[in-house]
């Protein structure tokens, strides 16, 4: 079993975002040599998350209004108690989760049609790491 091991860096403009980032995975995976194994990518932050889904712009806008639907930007969470003002991040990262693990198979991402990998920030505007970890043969 072999390893490898990479790091993604995002420092986004807008509070909230959601980055494509196949390409990127894709990068790491091939500087890997791994072949038949998986690779997991996994927010470093507690406000961000990985998801896996279409890369369509109306439903990443859905999603981003429905995260903001359950988890709203307001003044009156606990958490703000602690002066912070991020606990409607740190409710939506709980809803995105904040890895995946993919399937490699002869070299490359086993990915269905229409799967992409994405970044989701959800208190931007500093820097974030996203750890990528190949593992396999």
């Amino acid at each position: 079993m072999q390893f490898y091991t990479d790091y993604l860096t995002f420092h986004t403009k807008k509070h909230r975002d959601y980055i494509h980032i196949t390409p990127q995975i894709e990068k790491i995976l091939h500087k890997s040599k791994i072949r038949e194994g998986m690779i997991l990518v996994s927010a470093m932050h507690i406000t961000a998350g990985v998801y896996v889904n279409d890369d369509e712009e109306g439903l990443i806008k859905d999603i981003d209004q429905w995260l903001e639907k359950l988890a709203p930007y307001r003044k009156d969470y606990h958490h703000h108690e602690t002066g912070e003002e991020n606990g409607d991040a740190h409710l939506k990262a709980i809803l995105v989760h904040h890895q995946v693990i993919l399937p490699v198979t002869a070299g490359k991402l086993d990915l269905g049609t229409w799967q992409r990998i994405f970044y989701a920030e959800f208190d931007g505007q500093r820097d974030k790491r996203v750890l990528v970890k190949a593992m396999g043969e």
